[in-house]
């Protein structure tokens, strides 16, 4: 089969090998919209992670027979357009659960244990300066003992709750806001919000999670309570978490995904320079580890493709 990869760079230089077992690899490090229909013209497989296919580009690829998303999220594809067209669309799930996870509580331990201002500290010649053998400057919080309210009770939302259970967390599981009904082991979301320590968001972006977290939510938060955000930078209002931060609604966040990627330099929090804030740059996923994953799990979806068997089909 003809197989372009449209946003390589995505994949970190992590070898190809799977895939080059699937057929003619054309690779590109990234490809602008104007040169989408040109670079896959012959494809009978697209790979992009967050490039555009429109239905516009989509008509005008004949050959094109699958679309493989190196992601979970599929929202960069005309998923009715795809299906009109009669052309597959896999993605990949799960692949980064144990990545992300990890990244969920380095952010977590720096954010409750000032590890980030500890480290400045000391770069700046502090510990050098002190008259006992410690710096004690900046408060340290276990994770033990703590609310931890989880937003999003998938495979992700399941895997940080044994984790945080492993700290000696007390774990709830917020149920959807506005849920008619709460099941068995859930809290309804604005209680489970209000009695939160620690709240770690990994739900999908949706209709109904935008701005799940604006000043409304943030003005009954908990003053001691952290926020933890590694699933979608829309979820949480920026503007809203730079008030509840620099107003004491909020005593500090971490934050690994924005509104907009990549960021863009009048973003709030890229405005806002105060040490209970804490960015790092969408890199939750991105272990070595977990783009092998991905990498494979892609050639899983060819070859089941080929097969004519569903594994990982969205249309």
């Amino acid at each position: 089969m003809n197989i372009v990869i449209l946003d390589a760079q995505t994949l970190a230089n992590t070898p190809l090998e799977p895939l080059e077992r699937c057929g003619d690899l054309k690779i590109y490090d990234s490809t602008e919209k104007q040169d989408i229909v040109a670079r896959c013209l012959d494809a009978e497989v697209v790979i992009s992670n967050k490039v555009v296919l429109d239905a516009d580009a989509l008509s005008q690829l004949p050959k094109l027979k699958l679309i493989c998303v190196a992601a979970t999220g599929t929202n960069n594809i005309s998923l009715d357009a795809a299906k009109a067209l009669n052309i597959a669309v896999t993605n990949v799930a799960g692949y980064s659960t144990p990545c992300v996870v990890q990244h969920t509580f380095t952010l977590l331990g720096n954010l409750m244990g000032n590890v980030h201002q500890y480290i400045q500290d000391c770069h700046h010649g502090l510990w050098q300066k002190s008259d006992m053998f410690c710096r004690l400057d900046h408060p340290i919080s276990e994770i033990a003992g703590k609310k931890f309210t989880i937003i999003g009770y998938g495979a992700l939302g399941q895997a940080v709750a044994k984790v945080a259970e492993a700290f000696g967390a007390q774990v709830i599981i917020a149920e959807q806001r506005d849920s008619p009904t709460i099941r068995a082991g859930r809290v309804p979301f604005e209680q489970a919000i209000q009695q939160a320590d620690i709240i770690s968001i990994h739900c999908p972006l949706t209709n109904q999670t935008r701005n799940l977290f604006d000043e409304r939510e943030f003005a009954t938060l908990k003053p001691s309570c952290v926020l933890i955000n590694t699933a979608r930078g829309g979820i949480v209002n920026e503007a809203a978490l730079v008030k509840a931060l620099s107003h004491n609604q909020l005593a500090g966040a971490a934050v690994d995904v924005l509104s907009q990627e990549p960021a863009q330099s009048d973003n709030p929090l890229l405005m806002y320079h105060a040490r209970n804030l804490i960015l790092t740059p969408h890199i939750a996923w991105a272990s070595k580890e977990s783009i092998a994953r991905l990498v494979q799990n892609i050639a899983d979806n060819i070859q089941s493709f080929n097969c004519g068997e569903q594994l990982n089909r969205v249309i």
